[in-house]
């Protein structure tokens, strides 16, 4: 392998019933042993089937509690173990939370930047030190658009995200030169079970469109990627909105 291309190795999905990671994993699959982590892993099947049917030599499923983060240094030595090391990492878990009970609940509130940036950032610094020791690996990281400028319609998901994007930014520069490789993909509004019931905000995207921009991603190796792409200038021009017109912005 080179400076560009898919690392070799285990695809591990965390989240493994994430329609994101799912579909990051049916693309990735062919020729590779895949495997799902997620919480009732017993009722993974349907979608090992899915990703086995994709072309994927051998897809295990793992219990996985994001929250529980004194439990992933042992569940990645076992992952390694029985099923070998691990090639592409792909943070898929997260929630989206209730905005308006957050304002009411310190824990709710807790609970959300628990999940989105607590446990990301404590299996992100798990996972370099695995693949930095290997020496090459890939890790996908999912940022937000709610997270590049923080809106008051949802700033406790958003910051949450924003905290995200700066570890995952920052520790993509350390690990310049280390032979690993993160991505941070930055989409908006996706279309999907965890928005359904949602308006969809302008410029949004399918978890396919979303998969296949991370893939291309990793195969470019690039450092961040936008879905869709037209997001980019449109949120440079978002920084620059006075303040009080940024907070009557909706979600």
């Amino acid at each position: 392998m080179g400076t560009r291309g898919l690392a070799e190795g285990v695809v591990l999905v965390l989240g493994g019933r994430s329609e994101i990671g799912l579909e990051v994993a049916r693309r990735l699959a062919p020729g590779r042993v895949v495997v799902l982590a997620a919480r009732r892993s017993q009722e993974l099947a349907p979608n090992s089937a899915e990703v086995m049917s994709a072309g994927a030599t051998a897809v295990h499923t793992v219990e996985f509690e994001a929250d529980d983060t004194s439990a992933h240094p042992a569940m990645l030595e076992k992952i390694v173990a029985e099923h070998g090391r691990i090639g592409i990492a792909v943070l898929a878990f997260g929630v989206l939370g209730d905005q308006l009970r957050a304002e009411q609940d310190p824990a709710h509130a807790m609970a959300i930047l628990r999940t989105d940036f607590v446990a990301q950032a404590g299996m992100l610094t798990l996972l370099t030190n695995l693949l930095r020791a290997q020496g090459d690996g890939q890790i996908v990281v999912f940022s937000s658009v709610a997270g590049v400028r923080v809106r008051r319609a949802n700033y406790v998901y958003g910051s949450a995200k924003a905290g995200l994007d700066g570890f995952a930014s920052g520790l993509a520069d350390a690990l310049h030169g280390s032979g690993v490789h993160l991505l941070l993909v930055r989409p908006g509004f996706v279309i999907g079970r965890m928005t359904e019931g949602m308006s969809p905000a302008p410029f949004s995207s399918t978890p396919d469109q979303v998969a296949a921009a991370t893939v291309a991603g990793l195969r470019k190796r690039a450092g961040r990627v936008w879905v869709p792409r037209i997001l980019r200038p449109v949120f440079f021009a978002m920084r620059l909105l006075p303040q009080p017109i940024w907070r009557r912005m909706p979600r």
